[in-house]
C-alpha cells in the first residue's frame, strides 16, 4: 500500500494512466465468445481496412464493433489530436459481464436455466 496523504496517492496513479486513446462498451448484450470472433478479425489493422471488414461482417457483434470503433477514432482525433490515417488497432479485448438468469419451461414440470451473457468490450487504438 503506498504511503502518503490521499491526493499524492492520486497524483501517482494518474501519473501512470494510459494515454493511448480508446473506447468501451459496457454491458454488451452478446457473450464474449461471440464478440471473440469478430475482435479477432480486426485486431492489428488499420482502421480504415476494419471499418471495412466490420461494415461486411454479418455477425451481430460486427455492428456493436463498428461502432466502437468509430467513437474510439473520434476520441483519438478530439482528445489526443491523432490522424485518422496513422490509426491502427492495438489491442481489442472482451471481458465477461454479468449473467441474466432465465427460466425455460419444459416438459413434465421441470424448469431449465437459461444464461443471457453479456460482455464488456474494449478496442485500443495507437498511431504509426
Amino acid at each position: 500500500m503506498a504511503k502518503g496523504h490521499r491526493s499524492q496517492i492520486k497524483r501517482e496513479r494518474n501519473a501512470n494512466k494510459d494515454l493511448r486513446p480508446s473506447a468501451k462498451l459496457s454491458y454488451a448484450r452478446v457473450s464474449v465468445q461471440k464478440a471473440c470472433f469478430v475482435l479477432d478479425a480486426i485486431r492489428g489493422k488499420d482502421v480504415q481496412t476494419a471499418v471495412g471488414i466490420l461494415a461486411y461482417n454479418p455477425r451481430y457483434a460486427s455492428a456493436l464493433v463498428e461502432k466502437l470503433l468509430k467513437s474510439a477514432i473520434a476520441n483519438a482525433e478530439n482528445n489526443n489530436g491523432m490522424k485518422a490515417d496513422n490509426l491502427y488497432i492495438e489491442e481489442c479485448f472482451a471481458n465477461k459481464g454479468p449473467t441474466m438468469k432465465r427460466v425455460k419451461p419444459r416438459a413434465q414440470g421441470r424448469a431449465y436455466r437459461i444464461e443471457k451473457r453479456m460482455s464488456h468490450i474494449t478496442v485500443v487504438l495507437n498511431e504509426r
